[in-house]
C-alpha cells in the first residue's frame, strides 16, 4: 500500500518537475554590434542564474564589427550554459561575423531555406591593399579554424568561407559537418535536442528540452534605440544634422529649436561614432566642407568655395568609416551619402544663399527704400519745396543749386522726413 502511495506522488511530481524546466530564446535579426553582443551576454547570465536548459539565439546577420563578434564568440565559449544557434527564420542569413558566432555554439542549427558562409574580410568600403587583405585574411582563417576545431566541426569548410568566400545551405552545412542539424521551428529545435550530452564550462550536461517551457527575452525599448542609432548610415545623418543645428542657431540666436535639435543630434552621433570605427580624417574633411559652405555665402568666389565643399563633403562622407577592419562589413550606404551631398549643397548655395541676400538686400519699403530714387519738382527748390517721388508729395531740400519747377531729382538721402535731393 505504502510503494502505491510513493508511486502516486511521483506521478503528479512529474509534470511539476517537468514545467521547471525552461529555455531562454533571444533574437539578434540585424547587424552585430556593442548593443547585439550585450543582448548576448545578458541573455547567457539570465538563462545561467535561472537554471535555464539551454539558451537559444535566433539569429539572421548579413554580419557586423570584428570587435563584437570576438566578444559574442568568447562569451558563448565561456558559457556555463549550452548556446544554442539557430539560423531562422525561413530566408534568414549568417553571413560573415554570423558564420562565426554560429561555429561557436555548442548546437548549430538552421531553418528550412536559410543559408550561411561567405565571411571573407572585407574593408568598410570594399576593398583593401595586398598586404592589408592578406593579414586580414590570415587573422580571420585562423580565428574561425580555432572555433571549429573546440566544436569538432568541419575547420577545412570554415577557412574556405574565409579565404574563398564559400556560402552554402542548410541541407549542404548538415552534410559538411558545419551545423548540427535542421529544423522547422523552435519547437523541433527543442525537441531534437533533447536528450543531447553537452559539454559547457564547469562539466558536462543532459538537455532536457522536450517539454520546456519557453521564455522570449527580447530588447528592451532602451536597446531597440541604440541598436539602431549604431546603424553607420543613422550615425552619419545624425552627424550632419547636428552641425547644422547649431550653425543655423549660431546665424539666427534666440530660434532654441536648430540648436537644441543639434546638440541632441551631434550627442546621438558621437555615442554611435563610439561604436563605430571611425576615421578622424572623414570626420574633418566633413567639418571643413560646412565651413566651405557658409564662406560661399559670405565671399564672391564665383563657386569655387561652393564645388571645393561639395568635394570635400563626398571624400569626407566616404572616408568616415576606416577601410581597414577585417570581417566588418559596416558602411554607409552610397545612396545615402549621394542624397545628403546634394541636399547639403543645395540648401547652403541657394536656400541660404537667397536668405542672406535678401538680408544685405536694400529695403524695397519704407523711408530707406527712397534713397537714390528719382522725382520731379513740383516747385522751385531754393532751396526748399516739394517733390514727387513715387507718387507721392514730400517736402525736399536741395543740396547743391536751386532747382527750377518741373526738374527731375535724385534722392540722395533723407533728414527728419525731408528728403535730400540733387539735379538728375
Amino acid at each position: 500500500m505504502k510503494q502505491f502511495f510513493l508511486l502516486g506522488w511521483l506521478v503528479l511530481l512529474i509534470p511539476v518537475v517537468l514545467s521547471a524546466q525552461k529555455v531562454i530564446v533571444i533574437k539578434i535579426d540585424g547587424s552585430i554590434n556593442p548593443v547585439s553582443a550585450d543582448h548576448i551576454r545578458d541573455g547567457i547570465k539570465k538563462a545561467s542564474n535561472e537554471k535555464a536548459e539551454c539558451l537559444v539565439i535566433l539569429l539572421n546577420t548579413p554580419g557586423g564589427l570584428l570587435k563584437s563578434t570576438r566578444v559574442i564568440v568568447s562569451n558563448i565559449l565561456a558559457s556555463p550554459v549550452p548556446v544554442v544557434v539557430y539560423v531562422a527564420p525561413g530566408g534568414a542569413h549568417a553571413g560573415s561575423a554570423g558564420v562565426f558566432i554560429t561555429m561557436a555554439a555548442h548546437i548549430a542549427a538552421m531553418a528550412p531555406g536559410t543559408n550561411i558562409g561567405a565571411a571573407h574580410p572585407v574593408d568598410l568600403q570594399g576593398k583593401m591593399d595586398a598586404v592589408m587583405s592578406d593579414k586580414a585574411t590570415n587573422d580571420a582563417a585562423a580565428f574561425i579554424r580555432s572555433i571549429a576545431e573546440k566544436r569538432q566541426r568541419n575547420f577545412q569548410w570554415a577557412e574556405d568561407a574565409v579565404r574563398r568566400s564559400l556560402a552554402i545551405t542548410e541541407k549542404e552545412a548538415v552534410e559538411k559537418r558545419v551545423v548540427d542539424l535542421v529544423a522547422a521551428n523552435t519547437s523541433d529545435l527543442l525537441r531534437d535536442i533533447d536528450g543531447k550530452n553537452i559539454s559547457v564550462e564547469g562539466g558536462a550536461t543532459v538537455l532536457r528540452t522536450a517539454n520546456a517551457r519557453v521564455e522570449t527575452v527580447e530588447m528592451t525599448a532602451l536597446e531597440k534605440l541604440l541598436d539602431l542609432l549604431v546603424d553607420p548610415n543613422v550615425a552619419y545623418l545624425l552627424l550632419l544634422l547636428g552641425m547644422y543645428g547649431i550653425l543655423f542657431e549660431l546665424y539666427n540666436p534666440g530660434a532654441i529649436l536648430p540648436g537644441v535639435v543639434g546638440v541632441i543630434s551631434l550627442i546621438l552621433a558621437f555615442y554611435s561614432m563610439h561604436t563605430l570605427p571611425i576615421n578622424y580624417a572623414g570626420l574633418a574633411l566633413i567639418i571643413f566642407a560646412i565651413v566651405l559652405f557658409l564662406l560661399e555665402i559670405k565671399i564672391v568666389s564665383h563657386g569655387i568655395l561652393a564645388i571645393g565643399g561639395v568635394a570635400s563633403l563626398l571624400l569626407g562622407s566616404l572616408m568616415l568609416i576606416r577601410s581597414d577592419a577585417a570581417l566588418e562589413t559596416v558602411r554607409i550606404s552610397r545612396s545615402v551619402i549621394i542624397a545628403a551631398v546634394a541636399v547639403s549643397a543645395l540648401f547652403f548655395l541657394f536656400v541660404l544663399g537667397l536668405g542672406v541676400r535678401a538680408l544685405r538686400a536694400k529695403p524695397a519699403t519704407g523711408v530707406e527704400a527712397m534713397a537714390g530714387e528719382t522725382g520731379e519738382t513740383l516747385e522751385a527748390l531754393e532751396p526748399g519745396g516739394t517733390v514727387r517721388v513715387h507718387g507721392e508729395i514730400w517736402r525736399a531740400i536741395s543740396t547743391g543749386n536751386n532747382i527750377a519747377r518741373g526738374e527731375k531729382i535724385r534722392v540722395v538721402g533723407i533728414r527728419d522726413l525731408t528728403l535730400l535731393v540733387e539735379p538728375f
